[in-house]
């Protein structure tokens, strides 16, 4: 029976016991004489990627639970579904979730038992604070070997497709002790407008941001989508304003415009800065706020929370918001299911500012197996597995496959993370292109291509598709078509050397009411000398000296004879000149 986390004594006691007992038989634990061919069976599943285990082994596993059981079919359980099964069939592997604990939780959950010294046979660490800890406390085994001997090619070439910095996020003096998660690239966000609504008011569609704008002013003009009494919405807008690898309603089209980073830490002029103080951000925030005052930006944005604005979306209050090539999928489905008539259109009309900002592997999933563990291989196996042969070269694994169609939640897999190449998004929709316009044969698509591709085929020769179809074709085709069509390449992001380098929360809510603030006019563009000021103050030139000082080769001069025209000194005391306000 499946074991749910609970934050007392006498349990987390029982799961220590648990955890600590899980048995694998070898062959030499029977005591009896093995066959040369059962030693070449265990020696070749703990040396290969793809060798099973001539027995069965049983592995504990402290397991991430998404909502509505991460919409497995019914019947299926975290320890008994198509990836399960597969890996069973395939390498004679059985996950024991000895841990539960729902999504928004885990990251508390993992701590505790971090803590506590209580870890099961394989882990995902959401952390690097807490993978260090476990480091530390030598509580996991080294990876280097499994790595190097049970990872297919294909997942090393995935993993070089990012840049050495990496896989080396999970190494520790020189040792391998954690695999990390690859974060797939997905491209800059998009402007998502209503075709039908630039229709009706014989409107052309926008080639820049500035006609984009036009667009959404005429939008506001004539009121549509608004009933009596209320307020245009404009251009939605999430107070956190600059967005995430998961996030929608951001502004960081316009930011990218004024070659801003704000909420980055970047290099200017050979220094390591934080990307919020810059003259760029300063002039992007003058830009929003005069958005703001003409309409364009919703004007009640600062009242919204991002459910809110998905409503205005799904109910047709909104026609303008920046989302990622994924939209479709959310929220934009749930818009078409309820006005089939909603014609919404991605638009690309900004390429990324080209700063050089950095990637913090603070916030990367990473897998690792407990110390004492007798088969810390097994984790590259089922990288591998799920990751490579499934995709790749399996014939058998139609189950897994249709997952994707059912929309299953990644948390159904025993591992919750995801491992790809960097430009896997741009690589797909560019086979299933070609698998549409005939150049490339459908046998020669992977799984997922296949299945986009079948959505997307139901789309343009049904009139009873899916929403699903729909949302397939839009995401795939048009969206991630239009960056294929522009070039976009992903950057390889240059990784910071983490330590102590998180801004403190106190700091981020600050910068969030201070652009807000000059954003809708409640203070004049000039405060954001103030906020500068005061960022430092707070404890920020104390964390600037720290990343500094932590990334040796990053930075020039020390912090407090660092002189710059086009960024805010760091020391206000020691500013020289001013920026002019527009």
């Amino acid at each position: 029976m499946r074991k749910k986390f609970y934050r007392t004594a006498a349990v987390l006691t029982a799961v220590c016991f648990l955890s600590g007992c899980s048995q694998k038989r070898q062959p030499q634990d029977s005591g009896q004489q093995v066959s040369e061919e059962t030693r070449k069976a265990w020696e070749k599943a703990e040396t290969t990627p793809y060798g099973a285990y001539p027995e069965l082994v049983t592995y504990t596993l402290g397991q991430m639970s998404g909502a509505n059981n991460s919409n497995l079919p019914e019947g299926d359980t975290y320890e008994d579904n198509a990836y399960t099964r597969y890996l069973r069939k395939h390498l004679n592997i059985q996950n024991d979730n000895i841990y539960m604990e729902s999504e928004d939780r885990y990251s508390e959950f993992v701590n505790i038992i971090a803590k506590d010294q209580t870890l099961p046979d394989v882990l995902v660490v959401s952390d690097r604070e807490t993978l260090k800890e476990l480091v530390d406390n030598d509580l996991i085994e080294d990876l280097t070997e499994a790595y190097e001997k049970c990872t297919s090619p294909r997942i090393k070439e995935m993993y070089d497709s990012y840049g050495g910095e990496l896989l080396e996020a999970g190494e520790f003096d020189g040792k391998l002790m954690a695999v990390p998660e690859t974060v797939i690239d997905h491209g800059p966000n998009l402007l998502w407008l209503r075709k039908d609504w630039i229709d009706q008011l014989g409107l052309k569609e926008p080639e820049t941001l500035e006609e984009a704008f036009e667009v959404i002013e005429a939008f506001t003009e004539n009121r549509l989508g608004t009933e009596e009494g209320e307020d245009p919405v404009g251009l939605a807008c999430d107070t956190g304003l600059v967005g995430t690898t998961s996030s929608s309603y951001s502004m960081d089209v316009i930011f990218d415009s004024f070659h801003a980073s704000p909420q980055r830490w970047i290099k200017k002029e050979g220094k390591i800065v934080y990307g919020s103080l810059t003259e760029e951000t300063r002039n992007a925030l003058s830009f929003l706020h005069d958005l703001y005052e003409r309409g364009i930006l919703d004007r009640n944005f600062a009242l919204r929370a991002p459910n809110n604005i998905r409503d205005l979306v799904v109910e047709g209050k909104c026609g303008a918001f920046f989302g990622l090539w994924w939209t479709p999928n959310n929220p934009l489905m749930d818009a078409m299911e309820k006005d089939k008539t909603a014609d919404w259109e991605p638009y690309y009309l900004q390429e990324p500012s080209g700063q050089e900002a950095y990637a913090s592997l603070r916030n990367n999933k990473y897998v690792v197996v407990r110390k004492g563990f007798e088969h810390p291989e097994i984790v590259m196996k089922i990288i591998s597995v799920l990751f490579d042969h499934t995709r790749y070269e399996a014939e058998d694994a139609d189950e897994v496959n249709e997952y994707f169609a059912l929309n299953v939640d990644p948390t159904a897999r025993p591992l919750v993370i995801n491992v790809d190449y960097n430009e896997a998004t741009y690589q797909v929709t560019e086979k299933i292109r070609a698998a549409l316009d005939g150049t490339c044969p459908e046998e020669e698509l992977t799984a997922i291509e296949s299945s986009y591709y079948q959505a997307c085929r139901n789309y343009l020769d049904s009139r009873e598709y899916m929403a699903e179809d729909w949302a397939a074709y839009k995401s795939r085709i048009s969206a991630v078509g239009l960056l294929v069509d522009g070039n976009y390449t992903p950057a390889v992001h240059p990784y910071l050397d983490d330590t102590d380098g998180v801004v403190p929360q106190s700091l981020k809510q600050f910068e969030k009411d201070s652009f807000i603030k000059i954003i809708m006019g409640e203070v004049p563009v000039s405060y954001f000398d103030t906020f500068v000021e005061q960022w430092y103050q707070l404890g920020g030139k104390e964390l600037t000296e720290q990343i500094r000082a932590s990334n040796p080769g990053e930075s020039g001069t020390s912090l407090s004879r660092s002189v710059r025209f086009s960024v805010f000194p760091d020391d206000p005391s020691d500013r020289i000149s001013s920026f002019l306000l527009r």
